[in-house]
């Protein structure tokens, strides 16, 4: 089949491999080319045992102190909270504790096997070199800062996430980098890294352009839809059709999805991070400070900062606050640090309110698919999202049950 991947980040890319390794004839469509958003600025961690949401119980009371904390990992542009409130609301609604295992249950079976389908993506392609296999931590400046965490860990543990729990110095004593900052760190098992995502988006991208695909630097301005289903994409370059046509947009799907009657309450959630280049020293793997929510990873060359949720829409630039509290927690937990210059980036998050993806079928015919709405972990489940794609089209049955992603559950809301 002719098929039309709208977006060329990691889902977008991944959908396109797996298509074209099914004998499809494919073209992606994107405003700036691979990697461009947030395919390129994550934390690079590959993320299996992120199966629990931010939307825990207790968050709407907590929320508010945080947003009075500069040094707290939630920010808000209080210029865009009109337009917020509506989506608050239904966020807020699902940081319960039913939500929450209805969530871990239906994540953990997209994301527990990520390192294998990251190693299957990129298998014999130049892509492969930026894929390591270890653990991701947590550091906790105080033991009881651990146990304040128990909810989550439980949580993770329930559905089959391996960890270790270990004391300040004997993790001291494998990566010395962080001397005494830490108490107490937990080693998740079973994880990976890419140490350069950017870098590894583009070079999958490459591999698809070499092996016959067509990537089309392109606007898209709207869809074309007949008899409720969408036909064709009008772009700068006109109208392109196709017999399937997948988006996989991230953060700016939401208004084609709305046309497509997939009515999910949707927002960008602002991520920041900064970089240290040529930095003194490194870590040796992948460090989620707990006190600031923020992942430190080792990249190729420099060293990564990168976390923090900021509401504030897609249009307005990056605000200095985050970037600020990035500068702060990074000098306090390495104040030795040397390097040559520090790099800042702000890119979007796409956010449903119930925090799952929207990976399936938007119409009966099956003419359509979506694939965005990853939140925070987008990289993580990016491969396997874009094989189930290619699986539903070829119209073969994924080996997982996508019912928490169905398109459908938002129809006629």
């Amino acid at each position: 089949m002719q098929i039309l991947v709208a977006g060329a980040g990691i889902v977008g890319i991944s959908t396109a491999i797996w298509l074209q390794r099914a004998g499809h004839d494919v073209v992606v469509v994107d405003r700036a080319g691979p990697a461009s958003g947030t395919s390129h600025g994550n934390a690079g961690v590959l993320a299996a045992g992120a199966v629990v949401p931010v939307t825990t119980p207790g968050l709407a009371f907590k929320a508010p102190s945080m947003l009075l904390d500069r040094d707290a990992p939630l920010f808000l542009r209080w210029s865009y909270l009109p337009r917020l409130i509506p989506f608050l609301r239904r966020y807020l609604s699902y940081a319960n504790d039913a939500h929450v295992d209805h969530y871990a249950k239906s994540m953990a079976m997209l994301l527990h096997d990520t390192v294998e389908q990251h190693q299957a993506l990129a298998a014999d392609t130049p892509a492969a070199r930026y894929i390591s296999t270890e653990d991701y931590c947590f550091g906790y400046a105080k033991r009881y800062d651990f146990d304040a965490d128990s909810y989550g860990w439980g949580k993770r543990e329930a559905q089959g996430v391996k960890y270790d729990v270990v004391n300040g110095a004997e993790y001291a004593a494998y990566d010395p980098v962080f001397g005494d900052a830490f108490e107490t760190v937990v080693r998740c098992k079973n994880h990976g890294r890419i140490s350069d995502p950017g870098a590894y988006v583009t070079a999958l991208a490459d591999h698809f352009v070499a092996q016959g695909g067509q990537l089309q630097i392109t606007q898209i301005n709207d869809i074309k839809m007949h008899d409720g289903a969408v036909t064709a994409l009008e772009t700068d370059d006109g109208r392109l059709s196709a017999d399937r046509i997948v988006f996989a947009m991230g953060p700016w799907s939401r208004e084609i999805a709305h046309k497509l009657g997939v009515k999910v309450p949707f927002e960008s959630e602002r991520g920041y991070h900064i970089e240290l280049t040529n930095p003194s020293i490194m870590p040796r793997a992948p460090m989620m400070v707990a006190s600031g929510k923020f992942v430190l990873t080792p990249m190729e060359g420099r060293l990564r900062a990168a976390g923090v949720i900021e509401f504030g829409g897609l249009d307005a630039p990056a605000s200095r606050g985050p970037l600020e509290m990035l500068r702060r927690q990074v000098k306090k937990l390495l104040p030795d640090i040397a390097y040559d210059e520090i790099i800042e980036w702000m890119g979007h998050r796409p956010a449903p309110a119930d925090s799952l993806p929207i990976i399936g079928a938007n119409d009966s015919k099956g003419l359509s698919y979506s694939a965005f709405g990853h939140q925070h972990v987008g990289l993580t489940g990016g491969p396997k999202t874009g094989r189930i794609i290619a699986e539903l089209i070829s119209e073969r049955s994924p080996n997982i049950d996508l019912r928490p992603f169905d398109p459908s559950k938002y129809k006629g809301r």
